[in-house]
């Protein structure tokens, strides 16, 4: 029999307990059991039509083989000169660097800045996966506490009070996952202000969900800021604002001197994205917006239908949702923990939710709701809780 030793390393790996959940709502749908998921974080909308044939179109085409590490020039530039349209900001196409989805840009950038003695600071609650790379690496992780008395907006003062010699890496998510908070433009200024002080640190700001705000609420993005652009890493894709998940693309634009370390980085890892993919992401940027926009409405009203529907359940407090497609009510009221909550909403009323310990610690006493579903199924959904409860 094998007796295999490991690396210590895989023990500090974490996961993303969403596909968990996934995973086990699909087993009781294969049962049998009639289950509406508002667990996973994925656009339930089809990709447009004209991004799916430009795909076809490269296959059919003959674009088989290796692209460039860092993704077509083409793409590249179409990032460029999107991100001027949207943010107003310059953007030299070789900072950056096409990868397949999001996940890659932070395991790149917690592996050049995280290594045993250093720090890391994290939003908590926060995308699991922040504090699943931050341990494998061996840096400290340091949370950034996102509190629902702050609309789950970062402070800039306290996360400014929490760098210290050995902080190398701050990671902010703004719309963010699970909370859907969004962190207001004064505390933004204040943090890139306060930044001046602690040359050493870079930042990683996570904009993936840049496209989707509600109430009037317009995205401020880190690359607006020039005083930054020298240590900012700044990570968006195609996967939630073009109903792409499975693609697989995403991109990141470096800072001049990490650009290189991020380019070799995909050599060794990934080689390249696949090159269909990257032609429908050319398509995406290029192409008509309408159905970005005919989401993001829909999304708009599907997040007003939750957030009444959440706080008229019993024991349930659940706080305006500013951005992405999340709401992240507070539970304490029924008296179950967070954990208790997802598995019996999920095992006696057929509703898949995720627990917001599994975003972190500080996500205890609260449950995230995805509202990537019908506002019919959301009704359903909540009904069914209130029966539970």
């Amino acid at each position: 029999m094998a007796d295999l030793r490991y690396a210590d390393s895989l023990s500090r790996l974490g996961t993303e307990s969403a596909f968990v959940v996934l995973a086990r709502a699909q087993k009781l749908a294969a049962q049998g059991r009639d289950i509406i998921n508002l667990g996973i974080g994925q656009p339930d909308f089809r990709t447009p039509d004209h991004i799916v044939e430009a795909g076809i179109k490269a296959l059919r085409d003959g674009h088989h083989g290796y692209t460039p590490a860092n993704g077509l020039p083409a793409l590249r530039e179409a990032v460029a000169a999107d991100l001027h349209r949207r943010h107003g900001a310059e953007v030299n196409p070789d900072n950056v660097v096409v990868v397949p989805g999001g996940k890659p840009t932070m395991f790149f950038a917690v592996l050049m800045f995280g290594q045993p003695g250093a720090e890391i600071m994290y939003p908590n609650p926060g995308f699991p996966i922040y504090e699943s790379v931050i341990k494998y690496s061996g840096a400290t992780p340091v949370p950034i506490a996102l509190r629902e008395e702050n609309d789950f907006a970062f402070n800039a003062d306290e996360v400014l009070s929490q760098i210290t010699p050995r902080t190398s890496l701050i990671i902010i998510n703004s719309p963010a996952n699970p909370t859907g908070g969004v962190t207001p433009k004064a505390e933004i200024d204040k943090f890139v202000a306060g930044l001046a002080d602690h040359p050493q640190v870079a930042v990683l700001s996570d904009e993936i969900y840049s496209q989707m705000l509600y109430g009037g609420r317009e995205h401020v993005s880190l690359l607006q800021y020039p005083e930054i652009r020298d240590r900012l890493i700044m990570l968006d894709g195609w996967s939630k604002t073009y109903a792409m998940t499975g693609w697989r693309l995403g991109y990141a634009v470096w800072p001049d001197k990490a650009v290189d370390h991020a380019t070799r980085l995909c050599i060794n890892d990934h080689s390249c994205v696949n090159a269909s993919a990257q032609f429908a992401g050319l398509a995406a940027l290029t192409g008509p917006q309408d159905a970005v926009r005919d989401m993001v409405a829909q999304f708009d009203q599907r997040r007003r239908v939750i957030v009444d529907a959440l706080n008229a359940l019993p024991g349930f407090r659940c706080p305006d949702a500013a951005g992405a497609f999340y709401a992240f009510p507070n539970i304490e009221g029924t008296g179950m923990s967070a954990k208790q909550a997802q598995d019996r909403f999920l095992d006696d009323a057929g509703v898949a939710t995720v627990a917001g310990t599994s975003f972190g610690a500080m996500g205890e006493g609260y449950l995230r709701f995805s509202y990537a579903n019908s506002i019919e199924n959301i009704e359903a959904a909540c009904d069914r809780i209130r029966g539970i409860l």
